[in-house]
């Protein structure tokens, strides 16, 4: 038996990165995923290739209507969902934060922010008439030491890691936990955005910062979520857990 054995699992940003991680190991760990993403095709590359425990959406988390036909899938395809991971984001290049135009910071918000939103909207009910479940959001090292040239982001992330513990409480009573994790920049589509331009020196830089010396992988992601969401994890609510090798020290 799998530590998700009998799990279900929605993963949002689910075609690459650590999305993708997610998927992978969670169904190795014997759980059933719906792989979501806004890029259709590679949700379904993704879950043709994890098999029969997999189901792929495409969906834009920023629309509740996206949001609440991603669960009604869940429901329809495997019956339940026991696992909600927010996974999907987006973030401005590294710069001045005066110039960041107001299209990008209010994609920011809505993927972001308003997202985590929709799916409590959509999930919670489900999960309180089941009887709990867990909930998790990908954070960012960037929402508890924020560094200068990513000002909108970090800010995004820290209200991510503020409704992580507040929804906590909130909804404890009804058997849901709630968690999020603070990866420190990672070999994702997002490292160059992150970095301003991906070069030998500026990956140099970054590393330098990480007491472990390297950047994290989507399995050091994945993994950390798998025990958040397994039943190991029963007592544990309300953390912004750093997979970070130190960085936040």
């Amino acid at each position: 038996m799998g530590r998700l054995a009998e799990k279900v699992a929605i993963i949002t940003g689910g075609a690459s990165g650590f999305g993708e991680g997610m998927a992978r190991r969670f169904a190795e760990e014997g759980a059933r995923v719906i792989v979501a993403d806004l890029d259709g095709a590679g949700a379904d590359r993704v879950a043709r290739e994890i098999g029969e425990a997999a189901h792929s959406v495409r969906a834009d988390v920023s629309r509740r209507a996206d949001m609440d036909d991603l669960v009604a899938a869940a429901e329809q395809k495997f019956g339940r969902v026991d696992v909600m991971v927010n996974n999907a984001g987006v973030t401005h290049v590294n710069g001045d934060m005066l110039k960041v135009d107001e299209e990008t910071f209010d994609r920011i918000v809505a993927v972001n922010m308003k997202a985590i939103y929709h799916a409590a909207l959509a999930v919670v009910p489900l999960m309180g008439r089941q009887g709990g479940g867990s909930i998790i959001t990908t954070a960012s090292t960037a929402g508890l030491r924020p560094r200068p040239g990513l000002t909108w982001y970090n800010a995004s992330k820290g209200w991510a890691i503020t409704a992580t513990k507040s929804m906590a409480v909130e909804l404890a009573p009804k058997g849901i936990r709630v968690n999020c994790l603070c990866p420190v920049a990672g070999e994702t589509g997002m490292l160059a955005q992150f970095m301003g331009e991906d070069t030998p020196e500026k990956r140099a830089l970054f590393r330098a910062s990480i007491p472990l010396g390297r950047l994290s992988t989507p399995l050091d992601i994945a993994n950390a979520a798998l025990w958040l969401a397994s039943d190991e994890a029963e007592f544990i609510t309300g953390v912004a857990l750093e997979v970070d090798g130190g960085r936040c020290i």
